[in-house]
């Protein structure tokens, strides 16, 4: 074979590898999925849904919201280098609302259940958290556990679509179950005489006892049921919910964690 032959051969050979290196460089790429965490970069915005109707965690007022989660939001939203979008949702359209892609995030005191976590990720747990009563202080004695509560005689009232109406649907047989489907002004329908009591999660009934005189929690230190709370995140994205938790990790190791609950709650 000639010199020229060789060396075309050889020229050939190189080119074939070169092509074959930006093939698979190329189809490595394509196969990596774009995070949620560049899009929002991107964007310039977090969108995050919340209710708007659990304080302390997320309450609407005068056309804005406040309470622990908000202010965490707005945090997360920093750490991202954006500014944190508020879209208010409803507890019954939690889960919808992720799958839509109406929103990156939700927050505002949401429990981790297995049934939620078979549609969306969650962030690590950012408290412990679970279910207790709270009711008329002149009637705090007599409902201290589930076979107290569970009569015929007693009206337990619950807002729709969360866990409250799991736990409560689960949990009482016998009571009379109201729904009432605002759960802002839930608390005065007890203080009113119009139920006798209410499970929420523990933390929620000691600011309700602080905030309405008359009404007690029943051993809110004690829970009826252990629970956890996280912030709920769209299912396969583990880029996202990889910086998300050690946002949530630094955010408490710090101590602005601590400096926004306390704000809220105590």
């Amino acid at each position: 074979m000639s010199i020229a032959l060789i060396s075309l051969a050889s020229m050939a050979r190189r080119t074939g590898l070169a092509a074959c290196f930006a093939f698979a460089a190329s189809s490595a790429s394509a196969q990596t999925p774009t995070s949620l965490l560049d899009t929002i970069q991107s964007r310039g915005a977090l969108q995050v849904c919340t209710t708007g109707d659990y304080k302390p965690f997320t309450l609407a007022k005068d056309g804005s919201f406040e309470g622990i989660d908000i202010e965490l939001a707005k945090s997360l939203a920093k750490a991202l280098g954006v500014e944190a979008k508020f879209v208010q949702t409803k507890w019954s359209d939690l889960l919808t609302d992720m799958g839509s892609g109406k929103c990156d995030v939700a927050m505002g005191g949401i429990s981790v259940t297995l049934d939620r976590q078979k549609k969306v990720f969650f962030s690590s747990p950012y408290l412990v958290n679970g279910k207790a009563p709270i009711v008329r202080c002149a009637d705090k004695a007599k409902f201290q556990t589930v076979a107290d509560i569970d009569k015929p005689e007693t009206r337990v009232i619950v807002n729709p679509g969360g866990t409250n109406e799991r736990f409560v649907r689960a949990n009482f047989k016998q009571a009379k179950i109201e729904v009432y489907p605002d759960n802002v002004t839930i608390f005065d329908q007890i203080l009113a005489g119009k139920a006798d009591i209410m499970i929420a999660e523990s933390i929620e009934v000691k600011v309700q006892e602080k905030a309405k005189p008359g009404l007690c929690a029943v051993n809110p230190d004690e829970p009826l049921q252990y629970g956890e709370m996280g912030y709920m995140l769209p299912r396969g994205d583990a880029t996202f919910k990889g910086f998300v938790d050690t946002w949530l990790h630094l955010a408490k190791a710090t101590g602005e964690f601590g400096k926004i609950y306390d704000q809220f709650v105590r």
